[in-house]
């Protein structure tokens, strides 16, 4: 796909992950970056960046990555479960500053003593003994490590333990690859797997965390603020998955399940409340839209915009106002969906939302038989793609002027216009679309020479009369 489209940023993306997977951070690295050449605003570079920083254990600029996504994606709950986790992680390593107390008792002077003997020492020369600079070799304690390892630390002694069969080690698999050589990736995967999660949540962290959840468990059952936070976190990111995966009932449920629990807590347990009710009737009609549940799914985001005009949060209203739409448009109720589309275009941010908004607006016109507003729609579709650079969005635009004008019955324009959209589904490599482009074409050159030999007779008869 590079190879056709050299750059792109969703490929290089989508091969960031795959590095990811095998465990080649440093090419996973190197693609989101590349993914970021062209748009440091693209979302899916930013958190593919931030991804592979963390499993690289650079918590500091993954914590960076996570928000610069989140400034620029709110909406999207993945950015805050990556602060949150990087958070976590930074603490386990370097510790919370509340547990340092720092104390003056000694006097001042001291500190102006120390730098004297400090510029003095930098006069002499430093000779480190060689046993100093030597790389010392770091042998782990097998209860550290279990206790790192869990459930794979078997695995792990498995696999040493087949390292001894010196027979085994020599022999190949039906693939041509030694047993040695997957012993030992095996067992090199599992040693970097533990550094990561001594790096991320060290022994020391692991210990402390134990003890103060005892204390918290002696001390009251009530849920802290973290707690809370973390729970709502991984509720969202489940009802995102489940609809991501084909499952809308399942996330549907969910997300109900959640709204009770949040409904239920005060303002000082969640002192968003209001914005997370909002996203979850947004997620609960979403799914219901899935299942073909219309008019369910049309009151669950009129709640949502609700939520989010009363608590004046403009991000939340264009949401809102953009799923209204949708679920107007697919049950046939075109002239409300332009309504709420239209009261949208102020709210649209970037050019490619801009582009996306203008052609379901000009779709409408079209359903609408209002061929005029489709194609000025189609126009400003276009303009928008055009700044945004989108090919595909260019073509999407481009037959949508190319309908409304076959409609006005100005055919050498439509023409003209569905031959550039061929042109554009040639390039993306659309083989549907340029089909149907073709058909359209056909019908459309068809209507014209039927227009001309209309107006010849028309001709011919006022020229005998």
């Amino acid at each position: 796909a590079l190879k056709l489209r050299a750059g792109d940023k969703h490929c290089l993306v989508a091969r960031s992950k795959c590095y990811l997977k095998l465990g080649d951070t440093e090419n996973s690295l190197k693609d989101a970056e590349a993914s970021l050449q062209s748009d440091k605003t693209f979302s899916k570079g930013l958190y593919q960046k931030a991804e592979t920083l963390y499993t690289m254990g650079d918590f500091e600029f993954a914590l960076v990555f996570y928000h610069r996504g989140n400034r620029l994606r709110p909406e999207l709950q993945k950015f805050r479960l990556g602060i949150e986790k990087s958070q976590e992680a930074i603490l386990n390593c370097i510790g919370s500053p509340s547990s340092v107390k720092l104390e003056n008792k000694a006097d001042l002077c001291f500190i102006s003593r120390q730098a004297e003997v400090q510029k003095a020492n930098q006069k002499l020369p430093i000779k480190l003994p060689k046993e100093c600079t030597r790389k010392r070799k770091t042998v782990r304690n097998p209860k550290i490590e279990r206790q790192l390892l869990g459930e794979l630390y078997a695995d792990k002694a498995y696999l040493e333990k087949l390292l001894e069969d010196e027979d085994l080690m020599e022999s190949s698999t039906k693939q041509g690859i030694k047993v040695a050589d997957l012993v030992l990736s095996g067992i090199s995967y599992l040693d970097t797997r533990s550094e990561f999660w001594q790096q991320q949540k060290p022994i020391y962290a692991r210990v402390r965390e134990r003890k103060l959840r005892q204390q918290r468990w002696i001390r009251d059952k009530k849920q802290k603020p973290a707690e809370v936070g973390r729970y709502i976190v991984k509720s969202m990111e489940d009802i995102d998955m489940l609809l991501s995966g084909d499952a809308p009932e399942e996330s549907c449920k969910k997300a109900e399940r959640v709204l009770k629990t949040i409904q239920g807590w005060s303002e000082d347990e969640v002192p968003n409340k209001n914005e997370l009710i909002g996203n979850l009737y947004s997620c609960i009609g979403n799914a219901q839209l899935e299942m073909g549940r219309l008019e369910a799914a049309l009151q669950s985001h009129k709640m949502d915009l609700e939520c989010a005009r009363q608590s004046n949060l403009p991000d939340a209203v264009s949401r809102a106002l953009d799923n209204v739409g949708r679920v107007y448009a697919r049950m046939g109720k075109f002239q409300q969906a332009v309504d709420t589309w239209e009261e949208k275009i102020p709210m649209a941010k970037s050019s490619l939302e801009k582009t996306w908004l203008f052609h379901e607006i000009g779709q409408c016109y079209l359903e609408l038989n209002k061929a005029e507003a489709a194609q000025n729609y189609g126009r400003k579709s276009l303009q928008s793609a055009d700044e945004e650079g989108d090919v595909e969005w260019q073509l999407h635009a481009t037959v949508l002027v190319a309908q409304a004008q076959a409609k006005l019955k100005n055919y050498q324009s439509a023409i003209v216009n569905f031959e550039k959209a061929l042109e554009k589904a040639k390039l993306t490599h659309d083989a549907a679309a340029q089909k149907a482009i073709i058909v359209a074409l056909d019908y459309v050159s068809k209507s014209f020479i039927e227009e001309l030999n209309g107006r010849r007779k028309e001709t011919r008869v006022h020229s005998l009369k």
